[in-house]
């Protein structure tokens, strides 16, 4: 039994409806209760105070090694995977993340099955199995993983600052692990990694530095037994929690310069210094404010002075890496070519604006404000996936006082000008670190960071170099930001009619067509509008393509000093291009949406390219372009699949070959083109009324198609925006390969996918209850047992209303052809799994289907996001989630196994397959044998993209069918 209680004193938003509970239980371990009575999924997260940092000598990634074995077995649920197995079966999901102090363990489960899976989850931390045969094949996994990250610039650029810091620090240390750190070194030094995991496992996993979050549908004393009954047996050894050993950095690893080589085209200048940690002043946020100022994007700030400049083209600030003991404070910022060209500036900016605020004091009113935003945003919280919440508050248990544990550091609201004085004088020229990213450095380093291999050199920096790279800057009118008057005042909820289930079409002409849908699920001061601008001279061509792309991204590039302090004040908004024009999203307080949205409408209205801003953000797009090729294998494999499939999609090759010759008078003559011939698309949702909705649109109506020289015409029928997909043909096996664009990267990948019908609700729920049934078993074997990589999955595809299911694999042990092969082998497999299935499984699969179909929406933006997505696939099927359901609950088991015999099963006569193979370094021999290879009865090899596609046949387009003419 637990041996304290309280429910008083937590913190929590006041919109939260939730219960909650702290109990301590006999053994010492801490729980918070949350009690839900509308949620459809329960959640648990178990942090425990154990990471990284506490990985004994000469055995770098232990602890991460650890967090994966714990998943496979125990003494009482012996079957190996069988954790996982059931959490998948009952509807939910599960994983776990080793950071440098914490471990944490999660999972969310439909309700009905939260019991049982408690009790297979809390045997984690009991009697957990770790075989001999599990331990050698999960250090594979391990080496997997790593080997996913070793070409990528954040994994690699995190552990350079780790390596410029005290070698006896657990900093310092490399802590995924890999092949070599978990078997070859150990094996060299006597030592048995399978003992040393147990031993550490046993001197660390105890229950007084565990704390846990218990989500669950039930009342809080139900869940309290329930907890106590399953979570008491955890030993406790009143092991102390592990301490760092203050800050990783001597004055060695201070006032340094490190030039180094991404793997990634682009400049970026990372700034940091240590720093006294926010947590021992997060009432009072030193570093949230510093970070506001100094990452701030309107007019005065820094990054706007850069931008302006042509020197910038992004730039954020604020606390990184923190601990108790230390902390950095690191400003990131992306450099242009110019840029590069003007480091030494920059620096001198950067101190210049540290000076001023310095000089003008730390302002009282700018916390306020600040802490206002705060408040609203944390008493407005919008509700989230029960399991990323536990994570969230198990992650703040061992940090923050037990009144805070929701709130951790998110509401600022005590000023103290010492505390923040305090930080500021540590933003000092004799603590700086400065790394500078280049692909200019390469052939100029000498030096090698022993873990990812990334090439640097570093150069010691004197207080006067920086003095006078300051006295050198530009001289800019550097100022604080203006009182921010998109703070929202009025919160109060409009009247709403209860009874819109789903969106209604409000209004509709030749030029637009308004769904809308009032907030009846959430009662917060949110609204959401989508704008999605139909064009069909957007998409014509890769010209016309990379057109819209800039032209959007000019458009935000012009908006940014003024709608910052929309973002700011909790109202976002974005322009993206899209296949076939470009769509305005803005979601946020509902309160001055309008006002907002009345700007963007204007500046595309009114826009006129700049032609030294069109420069800046052509060369952000080449790099962007050209950086395709450093794609992971599998991501690769997934765009040549949709390029494939995709009747209109240009492929990113022929996109980065038009770059270089678009000038700006290109872009001022293809908008009034582009923008000549529009429909639009909206969508409207939340707390706004229907006059208002109207109201909206109109307005928008009459500044592009109104007048007698419109800036817009409404479409002709003839021109509306369809989505074709390319239709397989039934018994054909395809395969496209290709190799890796990065001659560097060792790993390979493949996408085996199944194509299976156009949207229909009794097919969709067969491929998904066989997608359900089949995930958790095809992860087991071509992972776990066969230890094909560590990206391995298993999920459904919908390319805009066409259904199928495919298998993502990335491997360095085998190739694409290999891969394919043991994908057709774990099928055939499977095959015997499904007929042996009983009734009962059967059903406990049906009814967790049916349990995950019924989940409500969490908040507005998820509720939008799937009404969003009928809206734009043209499918407009709102009922979507009951329709199924109906389907479901009338779908037999034998109807499941003629659907896989007919569609899925290898030699199916039914059976639409396409494999997209990239062949790695390791593999490209293979990739030089598969070009060459017959092709066999019923296959065909894919040579040229767009060949194959003018020669298929295409499936009807859901979007664009409506009859647009009569409107």
């Amino acid at each position: 039994m637990a041996v304290g209680k309280e429910e008083a004193e937590i913190v929590k938003p006041r919109t939260d409806t939730r219960e909650y509970r702290r109990i301590v239980l006999r053994n010492s371990l801490q729980v918070l209760l949350i009690a839900d009575p509308d949620t459809d999924k329960c959640a648990a997260s178990m942090s425990v105070s154990v990471g990284s940092f506490s990985d004994p000598p000469g055995l770098q990634g232990l602890a991460h090694f650890l967090e994966h074995m714990l998943f496979y077995a125990s003494e009482k649920y012996p079957l190996e995977d069988s954790y996982s197995k059931y959490i998948t079966e009952h509807g939910g999901c599960t994983n776990a993340f080793t950071s440098s102090e914490h471990t944490n363990f999660y999972f969310d489960v439909n309700t009905d099955g939260f019991e049982e899976a408690l009790d297979r989850f809390a045997q984690f931390f009991i009697k957990p199995l770790m075989s001999a045969d599990a331990t050698t094949r999960e250090i594979k996994a391990v080496d997997s993983e790593n080997q996913k990250n070793l070409l990528s610039d954040a994994w690699r650029m995190n552990q350079l600052q780790k390596h410029l810091t005290m070698e006896g620090h657990p900093y310092h240390n490399f802590s995924t692990g890999n092949w070599d750190t978990l078997e070859v070194r150990p094996k060299a030094k006597g030592l048995d990694t399978r003992h040393e995991l147990i031993k550490f496992y046993e001197e660390n996993y105890s229950a007084n530095l565990m704390h846990l979050v218990i989500y669950a549908k039930e009342k809080l004393d139900k869940i309290q037994n329930m907890v106590e009954d399953k979570f008491q047996d955890i030993r406790n050894t009143d092991r102390s929690c592990f301490h760092c050993p203050g800050q990783p950095c001597t004055s060695e690893h201070l006032q340094i310069l490190v030039r180094t080589v991404p793997i990634k085209q682009g400049h970026k200048l990372r700034i940091v210094w240590p720093v006294t940690p926010e947590i021992r002043h997060y009432k009072e946020g030193p570093c949230r404010y510093l970070g506001h100022l100094i990452g701030h994007e309107g007019e005065g700030s820094l990054f706007y002075v850069l931008k302006t400049l042509g020197w910038a083209t992004g730039l954020s600030a604020g606390e990184a890496e923190w601990t108790l003991e230390f902390s950095f404070f690191k400003v990131v910022i992306d450099l242009t070519d110019a840029g590069h060209e003007h480091m030494q500036d920059i620096i001198g900016l950067l101190f210049k604006y540290i000076d001023l605020l310095k000089q003008s004091g730390i302002c009282k009113w700018i916390f306020d404000e600040l802490s206002a935003v705060c408040e609203t945003k944390f008493h407005y919280q919008d509700k989230i996936r029960p399991i990323d919440y536990a994570v969230n508050v198990a992650s703040n248990m061992q940090i923050y006082p037990p009144k805070d544990w929701l709130v951790g550091s998110s509401l600022p609201s005590m000023f103290s000008q010492g505390s923040i004085q305090m930080v500021l004088e540590e933003l000092s020229i004799d603590k700086i670190r400065i790394f500078w990213e280049s692909k200019k450095f390469e052939g100029h380093t000498d030096k090698v960071e022993p873990w990812y291999g990334t090439a640097y050199s570093i150069e010691k920096i004197t207080s006067s170099m920086i003095q006078e790279w300051m006295l050198c800057a530009p001289n800019e009118n550097l100022h604080l930001p203006a009182p921010n008057v998109f703070i929202p005042t009025d919160l109060s909820l409009k009247s709403a009619q209860e009874n819109v289930k789903f969106p209604v079409l409000l209004r509709k002409s030749s030029y637009s067509r308004l769904w809308y849908k009032p907030d009846t699920m959430f009662s917060t001061p949110k609204a959401y509008v989508k704008i999605d601008f139909n064009c069909p001279h957007a998409g014509n061509s890769p010209e016309a393509e990379v057109l819209t792309d800039i032209f959007t991204r000019l458009l935000m590039d012009c908006l940014n000093e003024y709608a910052y302090y929309a973002q700011v004040a909790g109202l976002y908004y974005g322009i993206s291009h899209t296949d076939c024009g470009f769509q305005v999203t803005l979601v946020g307080y509902n309160h001055k949406l309008r006002i907002l949205l009345e700007s963007v409408v204007e500046k595309i209205a009114t826009f006129k390219v700049k032609p030294d801003r069109f420069s800046v953000i052509k060369e952000m797009v080449t790099k962007e372009y050209q950086n395709y090729k450093f794609q992971s294998p599998y991501q690769q494999a997934m765009y040549y699949c949709s390029l494939i499939l995709q009747d209109h999609a240009w492929p990113w090759m022929e996109e980065l070959g038009v770059l270089p010759h678009l000038e700006a008078e290109d872009l001022a003559k293809f908008v009034p083109m582009m923008l000549s011939r529009a429909f639009l698309e909206c969508y409207i949702a939340g707390n706004i009324e229907t006059s208002e909705a109207e109201s909206m649109i109109q307005c928008i109506e009459d500044v592009f198609f109104s007048g007698p020289d419109p800036i817009c015409q409404a479409l002709f029928p003839s021109q509306h925006v369809t989505n074709r997909i390319v239709k397989l043909e039934r018994g054909m096996s395809y395969f496209y390969p290709a190799e890796g664009l990065n001659p560097n990267d060792e790993n390979s990948a493949l996408v085996h996918y199944i194509q299976v019908h156009r949207d229909d609700f009794v097919l969709n729920v067969k491929l998904q209850l066989f997608a359900l049934i089949a995930k958790q078993p095809a992860f087991h074997q071509l992972r776990s047992v066969e230890q094909l990589g560590y990206i391995t999955v298993l999920m459904q595809r919908n390319d805009s209303g066409i259904r199928g299911v495919q298998f993502i694999i990335q491997s360095t042990v085998k190739g694409p052809g290999n891969i394919d092969l043991r994908v057709e082998a774990f099928l055939k497999m499977f095959e015997s799994k499904l007929y042996e299935m009983t009734n009962e499984e059967f059903k406990s699969n049906v009814n967790a289907l049916i349990d995950m179909k019924l989940e409500k929406h969490k908040n507005l933006r998820e509720e939008c996001r799937f009404y969003w997505g009928e809206i734009s696939d043209g499918t407009l099927k709102f009922d979507r989630r009951e329709s199924e359901v109906a389907a479901l609950r009338q779908l037999t088991q034998q109807e499941l196994i003629d659907f896989f015999n007919e569609c899925i099963k290898v030699g199916a006569p039914q059976r639409k397959t396409l494999s997209i193979g990239v062949y790695g370094n390791l593999h490209s021999s293979e990739y030089t044998a598969e070009k060459s290879e017959p092709v066999q009865p019923y296959s065909m090899k894919i040579d040229d993209i767009f060949s194959f596609r003018r020669s298929q046949s295409l499936y009807g387009s859901f979007r664009g069918v409506s009859d647009h003419s009569k409107l």
